[in-house]
């Protein structure tokens, strides 16, 4: 019976939890748009997301001249 209990405790205890943070997480309000940095970092991480696919489409194509050459 003693075991059945914890378990009982640890399931309110959850569903508490779960209930709770969710509105202690939003306590700020929503985010505002205008006032989102993302001019630095989002053309840095397009900058380099372009170099890694023309680094891909150039060892893919490298690949397939090999392939062609030793045939």
């Amino acid at each position: 019976m003693n075991y059945m209990k914890k378990i009982r405790i640890y399931i309110i205890l959850a569903v508490i939890l779960s209930v709770a943070l969710p509105a202690v997480l939003l306590a700020q309000g929503p985010i505002d748009p205008e006032d989102t940095p993302i001019d630095g970092g989002l053309s840095l991480l397009l900058a380099a997301g372009a170099a890694y696919g023309v680094k891909k489409y150039r060892n893919v194509k490298r690949k397939n001249n090999e392939a062609a050459s030793d045939i």
